[in-house]
């Protein structure tokens, strides 16, 4: 620490408390700029996030302090500008941005790169945990508890047919942590599928068509991020292509349908537990071809440990594009789970999942995606988990049958 001299009333930091002297301009101890009056604690209190704290390394104490306390006097003008001071218009000073503090210390300012000035600890990340509700269909995604950064996405959203039936969609999206770009990728598909399921279905377009043209255009977003330069951080000219695996469902009319490329999954939970639990995709991966082609067993070819590598993908490097879609109009209410691996691990039957479902998930599937969030955390939460739960209404009496 600095000794500084002796001063009849000397004042103190704002940040650490230890003494300055009058017309310094940053504190000797902890390197706070003086001119900065710390602002008042912001309540993160809506921000969910899980278990960051435990995720994420922080940076030693101090580390990413910008100011050297041990250069010259010189390296630092009496009257440097202040850069949160914009051009002074008539009339005085243009107010100051608001100053991001930590959430842990309450004190230090918040670096570019998300981490504490004063502590050191890193900031919570808008996609190290998300959720959201649109209508009745709801999806949760988190980091996980080994990854560190989430790499997947989601679109969930609402709109009506023509004939003022309403309709439900959701997407889930899972980045390919091998090429570049996992979460860039696994976002833009979720957007353009998102976004062309809601402008086809009002306008007519069956669901099952809908879908396949989302997948379609969720493809083309995903390849045009191949052709734009990548960053000097990333750029790594080994890696493969931006890409993602996706699955969708639409639920209208009394009609289920679902799409995907990839492994990740929909599963159907009726409510009525007696009755039999469904998977209604079959991935696109190692172990599910070996199945197919009676090699394996389902339990032999999941435990091993090519099981994963996927066979179907979307991105500029991916074979033909080949999207899968299947429709299906159950006879009674239940639920629709739309996930990635990162939840199915933890459940990967159709009756495992049905007993992780809660029994109210029709009238709260937020809560239920939570869960089931959850479920795969307290199993380890080895990768990102997504999971949206969509409720299918009992079909009208004497609805004919498919």
């Amino acid at each position: 620490m600095s000794q500084m001299p002796q001063q009849t009333a000397p004042a103190k930091c704002p940040s650490c408390a230890e003494p300055v002297e009058s017309g310094d301009l940053f504190c000797g101890a902890c390197g706070h700029d003086l001119s900065v009056v710390p602002a008042p604690p912001q309540d993160h209190g809506t921000l969910a996030v899980s278990g960051s704290d435990a995720r994420e390394p922080a940076r030693p104490a101090g580390s990413g302090v910008r100011f050297d306390r041990t250069a010259e006097p010189e390296e630092y003008p009496l009257q440097a500008p202040d850069p949160r001071v914009a051009e002074r218009p008539e009339g005085g000073a243009a107010p100051q941005e608001p100053v991001q503090l930590c959430v842990a210390c309450r004190a230090g300012r918040v670096d570019s790169d998300g981490y504490c000035e004063n502590c050191g600890h890193a900031q919570p990340r808008e996609r190290d945990h998300m959720e959201r509700e649109s209508g009745p269909v709801a999806a949760v995604s988190d980091r996980g508890l080994r990854h560190h950064r989430n790499e997947d996405a989601f679109t969930v959203g609402s709109t009506t047919l023509p004939d003022g039936t309403p309709a439900v969609l959701a997407v889930v999206c899972d980045g390919v942590s091998s090429a570049t770009r996992p979460d860039d990728a696994s976002s833009a598909a979720s957007r353009a599928a998102g976004d062309t399921l809601l402008a086809a279905l009002p306008r007519g377009t069956h669901p099952q068509t809908a879908l396949h043209e989302a997948i379609v255009a969720a493809a083309q977003a995903v390849n045009a991020l191949a052709e734009e330069p990548a960053s000097a951080r990333e750029h790594a000219p080994h890696q493969n292509a931006p890409a993602c695996t996706i699955v969708g469902t639409v639920v209208a009319a009394g009609l289920l349908v679902v799409g995907w490329v990839g492994d990740s999954r929909v599963y159907w939970v009726p409510d009525d537990r007696s009755a039999p639990a469904a998977r209604l995709t079959e991935d696109d991966s190692w172990a599910a071809q070996m199945v197919a082609a009676g090699l394996m067993s389902e339990s032999e070819a999941y435990a091993d440990e090519r099981a994963h590598a996927i066979t179907g993908w979307l991105g500029a490097d991916a074979y033909e594009l080949e999207p899968h879609t299947a429709s299906f109009k159950p006879d009674r209410s239940g639920v629709v789970v739309v996930c990635t691996d990162g939840l199915w691990n933890y459940a990967e039957t159709a009756e495992e999942m049905a007993e992780a479902v809660p029994a109210d998930a029709a009238e709260r599937p937020l809560h239920s995606a939570r869960v089931l969030v959850g479920h795969a955390l307290d199993g380890g939460g080895h990768d990102n988990v997504t999971v949206a739960v969509v409720p299918f209404p009992a079909p009208p009496e004497g609805a004919s049958e498919a």
